[in-house]
């Protein structure tokens, strides 16, 4: 059930996207052909009007596929050289097309600001998506003020001046909506001076956290927890790996002491000395009782002492809407922000995760929300959604060849030399990008099924 929940989430946001470019299409003339969702073979397929509606097999992906959309009409194709002739040997396929259909009404005959406005809508869509959810997620349950939670003693926040209860509003000039603002800032750039702006009594100041770097050895096992007591991954010849530990496993117990949460697995850990423990772990086809042998294990951070737990407030309908736009906003940021650590060497592959990996982690949420009710199933459902559209909204944007983003990159050098680029030139750019994306499609792919064993 919980895949199932997962696929349909996935299903929502490509078909929000590809609706954009279908709607938009639609209004400037544009001949569909195909609007479906998945690739491979058809499942289920039929025509109403001039477009074939069609579910696919495999449900990662979906198209919207255009009349014209992947060669010239022959007045396009004139307009590259006025004095080239239009080549007589004409692909067969093209010809025949041709005259079947009315080319005016084809992609490539559109306008550049129509073709420019069908590529963005399908991203666009993705974005007014994440806005409606985060209202509905926001309406009921509030947003999350960086408020000032607990400050550690004798700690880098406390010699700031920095107590619990304060309202962090800027960190380094920028402003802050959201505790997660503060958690990103120290994820991305943990060894940075933190220059805050602060709200106290109703009095703004201003203070600056230098973080401590510290170095530490502990005994660890190689598994990153998620709330819950669930194992969220298991990492590559670690002690937990070869004692039989697996991704979604539930922590029942270590050494016969129930486990309640992440604090009490980590201590217990830590407390054994580098002796192997007993560790009971729930399945779906049953509790299973494992032994693994922690290892001593030296660790870099950079410690703050600064701790918002992101507890949500409920706020006025304007308000609503307000850190509604944040929202969509702040996720937008975190791509960026991700890219970025990827090109610094700070994130690599085995961090990325592709549609396998996004179902597994779509799963794990729906289970650790059963306890909480329906309502908060749904609601971390959406979360999940806001989350992956905005993040679908941004890397189709992107300059990248055979994304949207790419495609745009052409019209606008369509827009800027007063004539298209050769269509053979831009086809050959986006297949070479197209067999790329598909090779880290794979690479990505083989590391979600990897982690889930």
């Amino acid at each position: 059930m919980n895949i199932v929940l997962a696929i349909l989430v996935l299903s929502v946001i490509i078909i929000v996207h590809e609706l954009g470019h279908f709607i938009l299409a639609k209004a400037n003339g544009v001949m569909v052909l195909e609007f479906s969702l998945g690739f491979g073979p058809k499942l289920i397929s039929f025509k109403r009007g001039e477009t074939v509606y069609s579910i696919k097999l495999l449900p990662f992906g979906g198209a919207c596929m255009m009349l014209g959309e992947d060669f010239m009409d022959e007045t396009a194709d004139d307009s590259e050289d006025d004095n080239e002739k239009k080549d007589e040997k004409q692909d067969e396929k093209s010809r025949g097309v041709k005259e079947q259909y009315d080319m005016t009404r084809s992609f490539a005959a559109q306008s550049v600001w129509a073709r420019m406005s069908i590529l963005a809508a399908g991203p666009v869509f993705n974005f007014i998506l994440a806005f409606i959810l985060a209202v509905v997620i926001i309406g009921y349950i509030g947003y999350d003020p960086c408020t000032v939670s607990a400050v550690a003693e004798n700690s880098p926040a406390s010699e700031a001046g920095l107590a619990s209860g304060d309202l962090i509003t800027k960190i380094n000039g920028k402003n802050v909506s959201f505790s997660k603002d503060l958690t990103l800032e120290t994820i991305v750039h943990p060894e940075r001076q933190l220059d805050i702006t602060y709200e106290r009594d109703g009095k703004e100041y201003t203070t600056s956290v230098v973080p401590e770097h510290q170095k530490k050895t502990a005994y660890m096992t190689g598994i990153t927890i998620s709330s819950g007591c669930v194992i969220n991954s298991v990492d590559d010849d670690s002690p937990a790996k070869k004692g039989g530990m697996k991704a979604k496993d539930k922590i029942i117990s270590i050494d016969g002491i129930a486990m309640e949460s992440t604090d009490a697995i980590i201590e217990a850990i830590t407390a054994s000395g580098g002796k192997t423990i007993s560790i009971v772990v729930e399945r779906e086809e049953g509790q299973v009782t494992l032994s693994v042998t922690p290892v001593m294990t030296e660790r870099e951070s950079y410690y703050t002492g600064l701790y918002s737990y992101g507890v949500r407030e409920k706020t006025g309908a304007f308000s609503t809407v307000g850190y509604a736009f944040k929202e969509v906003g702040y996720w937008i940021r975190y791509v960026f922000e991700s890219l970025g650590m990827m090109i610094r060497g700070k994130v690599s592959l085995d961090d990325v995760s592709g549609p396998v990996g996004v179902v597994n982690i779509i799963g794990n949420v729906v289970e650790e929300s059963k306890p909480d009710g329906i309502i908060y199933v749904l609601l971390n459902l959406f979360n999940m959604t806001v989350m992956i559209s905005a993040n679908l909204g941004v890397m189709n944007l992107l300059p990248l060849p055979a994304l949207d983003g790419g495609r745009l990159l052409f019209i606008l050098l369509e827009l800027l030399r007063g004539k298209p680029v050769s269509k053979e030139k831009e086809g050959m750019v986006h297949f070479v990008g197209m067999i790329l994306l598909m090779i880290l499609m794979v690479i990505v792919m083989f590391n979600d099924i990897k982690n889930l064993f």
